[in-house]
Parts: C-alpha cells; structure tokens; sequence
C-alpha cells in the first residue's frame, strides 16, 4: 500500500518542478532518472556493507556518487553541472546493467535553475531503495498522472479496469504475457500481482499483507514468471517507465522493448497466451503504412492493433482489450473485415463501458473484446455486456461511488465461458448467435442491434414502432384546406434538445410549404431529428399549440403519429431514450456529417406498450420529475454573480489590474496527431470549464515558438471575445495548452485575485460592458483594445477573497442545482427502464 509519507514527497517532488517543468510527463520522467540514481548508489552502500564492491558509482563514475550531491560543500552551480553532466553519461558506465543503460537513454536535464534542481534533489533524498512492493506502488502513483496525456489516443486506462480485464482473462503462472502498446506497463503488473495472488497462502493472524505474495511458487516457477511477462512500445520515454515499473516490482531482468508493432516484421513470428492491451486509438494523417502481412488491410491504427493482437494468440490464447467505438461498428471495408475474422475465429464477448471511463481526459466510449481461440472453437455464440457503472461517477472528477457493475460482469462472463449454452440472457448480458452477427454483412458487435433478446423480462406487451404509429403521414390529408391557411413552421433550430416541449416561433400560409421538401404534422405527432448531429444531441419533442393545428418543418426529421394504443408522450421518451440512440447509431448511414437513422431501424424499434391507464400514470410520473428539472434549470441558467460595489471602492480598468491582456496567435496553427492540445470556444463546457475532450493537437515545437504570454498557467483568466464573447474561465490547473485568437488572456497582477477578476468577468456589471463594446454583424467581436477598457471595482484583498468566498457559496447552490438535474434525469431514466423489465 501507498503510505502517506512517499505520497506527499512524490507530490512535493512535481510542485518543485512545476515552475521549470509544466509538462506532467517530463516530471514523471524527472523524477523517473532521479529516483533510479539515488537507488543504485543505495545499492552501491548496500554492497559496500555486506563486503562487497561499489559497482554502479566506481571508477571514472565514482564522482557522480550521490553523497556527493548532497555535500554541504557544493555550490549550487557546481551540483546542476555535475548531475547533468551524470545522467548525460550514465548509459555509457560499464558498471551498470542494461536496464539501467535503457532507462538513462537520452537522460538530460530541460531545466538550468540551480536552486530548482538542488530542493528536487533533497526531495528525492528521502527515498531508499528496498526490496518491497511500496516502492512499486509509490511509482504507480507517480504514473497515475500520465493519466492527464491524451497524445496520439494514449490514455492511461484506469486501475479498476486493468484488473477487471486480468480477472476475467485469468492468466496462469505458465502462460506467456504479452502488452504489445505497453505504455507504463500497468496491465503486465496486473496480471503478475493476479499469477501471485493465485499462488499464495492464506495470510496468517497479525500477518502483513504481502508477506507470503507468490510463496507457493517454486524459484523456476517464479523466473518462468518473469521471463514469460513481456511488453513493446514504440515510444522510448513509454519504454523507460515500463522498465522502472517492472523493476521496482521485482522484475530484475524486465522484457520490455522499443519496437513499433504495427511496421515492424522481426517480432512477426513470436506469439502470446495472453494478450492485454489498450493501444492507440488515433492514425496519423494520411494513416499507418504497415507491412503486408497482416490479413486485413488497413491504414487505421485501431483496426491493425486489434488484428495484431488477435493474429498473434496463440492456440490456447485469451486476450482482453480496450477499443474505441469505430471498431464496434464502423461501416468502413477494414473495420467490417476485422470484425468478421474476429467473430468467426476468436471472440467470444463484448464488454460495453460507460462512456466517462477516461473522465476528464477523454469522452471516448470504449469497449472491451474478450478473446479466445479454444472457446470460440466450441462455441456458436457470442456474449455482449453492458456496464452502466463501472464503480466512479462519470464526471470530470471520476469520484469513487457505490453499485459498480464490475464484479457482476465478471460472474456473468464466467458463467458464459463455463457454459454457453446453459447461460440465460438477463438485463445486464445477453448472447448473440454467431450467425446472426453475420447476417447483415456489417458484423456490428453493438449488442443494443440485438435488443430484442432482452424483451424476456418485459412485462407488457413488445411491439415494434411501425406498429403503433403511421411514420411521415402523407401531405395528402391536406387535400380541401384552403391553401391560405395559416401552419406553423419548425424549423430544426426551433426543435428543443432533451425537452419534449417545444415553442414554434414562424407561420407559413399553407400554399408556401405545401409543395416544399418539408415534413407535415399536427397536434400529438411526435418529431424526432434523423440527421446527425441533432439525433444524437436529443432533438426530438410532442407537438403541441401548432397554428390552426398544422405543421411544417425540416425535411430532416421523422414525424411519428401515435395509434390508440399508444400516448404520444410516452412514445417520445421511448425514441428519445439512450436505448434507442444506443440501437440506432450504429445503423446510421452517408458520410461525414451527414449521417441519418433510416427509416426501417426507425420502425423495427420494439417498444413496451402497456394498458392506456398505465402509460398516463407513468406519463405523470415523468412529468412531475420534469417539472423539478425545468425548475432546476431556471436556476443554472439564469445565475450570474452579483457584486454589491461600494462607492468607497476604487474603479480601476482591466488594463490597469492586469499584467498583460492578450490573445491567441493569428495564424493557422499547424496540426498533429499528437502534442499540444489548441483550444477553441467550443471546448469550453458547463460552468466555464475547459474540455480537452475534442480538442485538436498542435506540434510542441509550435507550442514552445509562442510568446510566454500566449502560453496559459495556472492563475490566469481566459475570456471569449468572437461570437459567443463574454465566457470567462478560470485557469485552475498547470496543464499545457495553447488557444485560438477568439479568446483572450488575461494575467491579474498583485492588485486583484485571479478568482476574484473571474467573478467579475463573469458578473451582469462587465457582460453588459461587453455587449455594449461587440461590434461586428455576422460575428460579434469584442477588442483587445476595448476589454482592456472595461471598468472595474477593486476592493482590496481580503474583501476579494469575502466576496469570492461568497460567490462560491452561491455556486454552490447552483450545483446543487446541476446535480438535481442529473437525479432526476436518472429517475426519468429509471422509470422508462421499469417499462422495459428492467429495475430502477
């Protein structure tokens, strides 16, 4: 276990180095090279009393001893150019074992500030290198802050799902252990912490964990272990913490290369029992150029990674690994060959995550393939499971919260892989024939297109919606109305997102629509948006108070008018659930950002139809909920903070509080798959947050060519001034980015709390400044040299800091509001879930 103590000096170690360092992944390696310096002179002490020989720091290295370092003696200077000059060396010392020469590899120090390096080095100074596991932990803490690094699709995938996968695979302490995207090598010490646990006696009275870790196994049984544990990486830095990892849990001799998996043939040949993995999801433009010996041809990183892994199993093998949506269900030539030799050789389940495992780093919905080749052989069906709750809250905090469905998922997935043909399909999981997989020629592995065998539980009759509504009812039921009567007109930025009400604002006469491309309906209908984005964003609603009763609209939606088996409200919450989204975006058909539900998957969709009477005592049900929701939103939407200003208070302008106010670079930034992410307005979220979900990459050199003042830190304030200006944002956090010209920047000197500038900034006093400076038609723009106007009250400090504390007290209120929301959204949920079978 982690303990206080190594918890608070790694953290003490990054908050020296952040000033010199922002970059997280350069002080992880920092504090990588320091960490492994200071422990080979400890080993050197080690030997030396024991009676042997210095081996590490002898010789001409003999100078670069640790203790000499931390001599009283040594200028500051003296310690930054001895040091640098050390770990620039230290892979050239014939001392030292190869994993040592890998891990200083290109070693050097990006910083020059002698006071800097000598704090860092006194940190590290409390570290001693010993033979348990609580430096392992310690430096999988250290790693955990990878986590904030999305480069090139890497995440670093969260414990918890690490060990679920291992649990289900189960590896054996004689089978071979491969991660051929290795990253920090968590999932190789989950499956060797899994292989001990296995081979470990019960823990007797008072015993300390660990003690007996792995004691029924033999010395060669252990170094079998060691040398059938194995990992690549294309990425030399990946390769050196991977090594570290392994080390410092015991592997004295770890197998981890520098090779790239997907180009590379001189590692074609070797193969796996085991294969666990989370590879890269993002290609390089203009894709990956792998050899040909792959059997599906493919340029997509994603697809050549799942192929790789599943080619090299071998006969007896398993394999678990995470992959993005693209693979369920992609329509492209390659996605659909892979998914074919998936199911006809290999695959045996899917497991669907939430979509916030990777909160607050990426959005990406993700799901695990589980593999295996003796099986698949044995069995005609295929396993799909969906976990809601993966045992953390899906926002940006990812804060530990009750009812996981982890362990049910793997009991369930045990009970398939034990007896395919005796499990029975429940809400959670439900198997799918192999045959029927096929059947359409897509392969799609989304287990909501086989929705169908969970309908056991319902219980209410199941029918499918063109069943008990007419779809698009014809124009021609107009025929006789005059043609200058008056009809509303909806267009689709006047259907609501996540509401079933909906306000028409336009009026057409009839003769002016009629003829048009436009959709028909009247009172009661339900409107459901087909094109993507809008299906997908919840654009749906009940007509309702339409003019003489008519309507027209887009030609992008899909009109459904209800029979009398069915309330029109009850048939908007089943097409507007996340069931049915999640059934029909996989069938989505066009290109880029064209793509539309057709109208079969429409009417094929099996609904739940209960008596009338139950229907409107669920529809009340479903309205009182909604009423506290709209309630809640009033409040979200309509607070901004107030501040009382004092006539004693000085009025003093931005530029007069602020060291520099600026913007984004004017130049087209140039793109990469990996770096620096480049925020835009769009990237800014609910409650004035950054999202660095979406955002694109720009290369680091651009990055580091960009004025200091165009580059954030931590305290500045960030204000949209193009089209929708006047959002303020905090920059609360030391994460490197960089940012377009339609925000500007703004750094408070010593005169103005950065908290309190961002509550001014976001107060009505500046907002209605700012809407009196915007200038422009098509997109209104507020000016550096107009902001830099803008009139402020400037209390002093300490009233700052009340009037903030003030504030967030306020905000919090307002949260409480957001989370009202969500409760009673996840009721609503609850409710239509009860209608399917499902519980609440």
């Amino acid at each position: 276990m982690l303990d206080s103590t190594t918890k608070r000096r790694i953290d003490t170690c990054r908050d020296i180095l952040v000033g010199k360092v922002p970059d997280p992944k350069s002080q992880v390696e920092q504090i990588t090279i320091a960490l492994i310096y200071k422990f080979m002179d400890d080993m050197d002490a080690e030997a030396e009393e024991l009676g042997g020989q210095r081996s590490f720091f002898a010789g001409e290295f003999a100078k670069y001893g640790w203790p000499r370092l931390m001599a009283p003696n040594m200028g500051g200077f003296d310690v930054l150019a001895l040091y640098s000059e050390a770990i620039g060396k230290m892979n050239e010392n014939p001392g030292i074992p190869a994993l040592f020469r890998d891990i200083f590899k290109n070693a050097y120090l990006p910083y020059r500030d002698p006071e800097t390096l000598r704090a860092f080095l006194k940190e590290i100074d409390g570290f001693t290198y010993d033979h348990s596991e609580r430096l392992g932990d310690a430096f999988e803490y250290l790693l955990s802050v990878l986590g904030s690094q999305g480069d090139a699709g890497q995440f670093r995938t969260p414990r918890h799902i690490i060990d679920f996968m291992v649990e289900v695979i189960n590896p054996q302490k004689n089978e071979s252990v491969l991660d051929p995207a290795c990253g920090t090598a968590g999932f190789l010490i989950s499956a060797w912490k899994h292989i001990l646990k296995q081979n470990t006696s019960p823990r007797a009275q008072g015993e300390g964990p660990g003690v007996r870790a792995g004691d029924k196994l033999t010395p060669e049984e252990r170094a079998t272990l060691v040398a059938n544990i194995h990992g690549y990486d294309i990425s030399p830095d990946m390769v050196r913490l991977s090594l570290v990892n392994l080390y410092l849990h015991g592997f004295t001799d770890p197998h981890i290369v520098e090779y790239d998996t997907l180009t590379s043939e001189e590692r074609w040949n070797e193969t796996a029992d085991v294969i666990l993995a989370n590879p890269p999801f993002m290609s390089p433009k203009g894709g990956i150029k792998p050899h040909k010996r792959f059997s599906v041809q493919a340029t997509r990183s994603e697809v050549l990674f799942v192929d790789y892994m599943a080619e090299h199993l071998s006969p007896q093998g398993r394999a678990a690994i995470v992959v993005p949506e693209g693979i369920i269900f992609q329509s492209g030539t390659a996605y659909k060959k892979l998914r074919e030799m998936l199911v006809k050789t290999s695959l045996v389940a899917v497991v669907s995550l939430p979509a916030g495992v990777f909160n607050p780093y990426s959005g990406v919905k993700t799901s695990i393939l589980i593999l295996d080749k003796r099986l698949a052989k044995s069995c005609d069906s295929v396993l799909f499971v969906k976990v809601e709750n993966d045992g953390y809250g899906l926002g940006a905090q990812r804060r530990a919260v009750t009812g996981s469905g982890l362990p049910e998922a793997v009991r369930l997935l045990r009970t398939f892989f034990a007896d395919a043909a005796a499990f029975e399909n429940g809400l959670m999981a439900h198997k799918v024939a192999r045959a029927k997989i096929g059947e359409s020629g897509e392969w799609n592995l989304s287990g909501e297109r086989y929705i169908e065998a969970s309908f056991d539980h319902a219980h209410f009759p199941v029918l499918a919606i063109g069943d008990v509504c007419q779809i698009n009812p014809k124009k021609s039921e107009l025929s006789g109305t005059p043609v200058d009567t008056v009809v509303s007109f909806v267009p689709m930025k006047d259907l609501a997102e996540n509401n079933i009400d909906f306000q028409p604002q336009e009026q057409r006469a009839l003769d002016e629509v009629l003829n048009g491309a436009y959709t028909y309906f009247r009172d009661g209908d339900v409107l459901i948006a087909k094109v993507t984005p809008c299906f997908e964003n919840g654009k749906a609603g009940v007509a309702r108070n339409l003019t003489n009763g008519i309507g027209f609209g887009s030609s992008e939606y899909y009109v459904l008018r209800p029979s009398e088996a069915i309330l029109p409200e009850l048939l908007y919450y089943f097409v507007s659930s996340p069931r049915f989204k999640e059934y029909a975006t996989p069938a989505m058909t066009g290109t880029g950002g064209l793509q539309r539900v057709p109208r079969s998957t429409l009417e094929l969709f099996k609904i739940p139809v209960p008596p009338i009477a139950i229907q409107q005592e669920i529809v009340a049900e479903i309205e009182g909920y909604q009423k506290i929701i709209d309630g809640a939103r009033l409040v979200v939407e309509n607070y901004r903070p107030r501040i009382d200003v004092q006539p004693d208070w000085p009025i003093r302008k931005l530029s007069e509080v602020c060291r520099h106010i600026t913007d984004g670079d004017h130049q087209p930034p140039p793109k990469s798959a990996e770096g620096i992410p480049f925020v835009t307005i769009t990237n800014i979220g609910d409650g004035n947050t950054l999202s660095f979900e979406k955002t694109f990459f720009v290369p680091e050199s651009y990055f580091e060519s960009l004025s200091a003042l165009k580059r954030p830190q931590q305290g500045d304030v960030l204000y949209t001034v193009t089209g929708s200006f006047g959002i303020p944002v905090l920059v609360s956090s030391d994460r490197r980015f960089c940012f377009q010209r339609h925000i500007a920047l703004l750094r408070p000197n010593s005169s103005i709390a950065a908290e309190f500038l961002y509550c001014l900034l976001a107060s009505a006093q500046v907002t209605q400044q700012a809407e009196k400076a915007a200038t422009g038609v098509a997109q209104k723009t507020v000016s550096l040299g107009a902001l830099r106007e803008f009139s402020i009250p400037v209390p002093d400090l300490e009233t700052q800091r009340t009037i903030v504390a003030e504030i967030e007290a306020e905000q919090a209120l307002v949260n409480a509001n957001k989370q009202l929301i969500a409760r009673f959204e996840a009721k609503i949920k609850a409710t239509i879930n009860r209608v399917w079978g499902g519980s609440e």
